[in-house]
């Protein structure tokens, strides 16, 4: 007897959450709406309130709050011998040098870290952790990083590293790229990240094009000796469109055994194409300064 080949399987159902139902209010009583970014935005902001109550409990057990244990864990990571500026902290956190400041205050008051004079900077000061604010992070650590772990638990390690991925790629193109020291070869390149591309076009009357927008172009560059420069917008690279500085780095990568990058390149309304030589001499230039690429949300390639 011939057996029937099985049928299909039939994926579940995805069960409705809060924000099903928001979206489910929307298409009914305004459809002509697009409102697809809320099924992200919106989940997004309503996980960050959740684990921010969720690890205030664990910290409340130590007698520390979230920024307390934030410039412990800051100050253990760095691992500085004789003390870490507060400059670098506040690049680190991505705060202001007034909060960081006030902030120390708080630790030296409570004996957690202690101030001492940086030789580097007559007016700044460098920051250490006491024996009493080593012992309270040893203490604090294991079970702030058991509770992170439980709160994740409802994914797959595999779930866990494909959302990682999709974050890590959005959040770049708000903060820029930490450091690119593994890049191979440099273009000499600042990039703008999509966001800014798109709110640029429109602010002129363009049309709305994703891509990477070129602040500048570094002086006899590969990018500059290939015709890039300021306002023009990469659309795609060997062969991809780009909606992120990683699918950039992606095609440098690729394109590295021929040492040719091929890019689409969007100027005003006309579309071209460019070849970018790959020499990993050339292109080879100083990362930003500590701190700068958070700053600027931009991309030093």
């Amino acid at each position: 007897m011939t057996r029937s080949p099985a049928a299909p399987a039939v994926p579940a159902p995805a069960v409705p959450d809060a924000t099903d139902r928001v979206l489910h209010q929307w298409a009914r009583v305004r459809p002509d709406l697009d409102v697809s970014s809320v099924a992200i935005i919106s989940r997004l902001g309503r996980l960050r309130a959740i684990i921010a109550e969720e690890q205030e409990a664990v910290f409340a057990e130590y007698g520390v709050t979230n920024p307390t244990f934030t410039m412990l864990v800051t100050l253990v990571r760095i691992n500085q011998p004789g003390g870490i500026s507060q400059r670098r902290l506040a690049n680190e956190m991505g705060l202001t040098p007034g909060t960081v400041s006030a902030r120390v205050d708080r630790l030296v008051a409570d004996g957690l870290v202690m101030r001492s004079p940086d030789p580097a900077d007559g007016r700044g000061s460098l920051v250490t952790l006491t024996g009493r604010g080593r012992e309270l992070f040893e203490a604090a650590v294991p079970a702030h990083l058991a509770n992170q772990v439980r709160l994740l638990g409802s994914l797959s390690t595999e779930e866990q590293a494909t959302l990682a991925g999709l974050l890590r790629k959005l959040l770049l193109a708000f903060e820029g790229s930490a450091e690119l020291e593994s890049l191979p070869v440099r273009l000499g390149l600042t990039l703008a990240p999509v966001h800014v591309a798109l709110a640029m076009q429109r602010a002129v009357g363009l049309p709305e094009r994703p891509g990477l927008l070129v602040r500048s172009a570094d002086e006899n560059s590969p990018a500059a000796a290939a015709g890039l420069g300021e306002g023009d917008i990469l659309t795609a690279a060997g062969g991809t469109p780009l909606r992120s500085v990683s699918g950039l780095y992606a095609a440098i990568s690729d394109a590295l055994p021929t040492g040719r990058l091929e890019l689409r390149v969007r100027r005003g309304l006309k579309d071209r194409s460019v070849s970018v030589l790959l020499d990993a001499a050339a292109a080879v230039a100083a990362p930003a300064p500590d701190g700068l690429a958070a700053r600027t949300g931009e991309h030093r390639v």
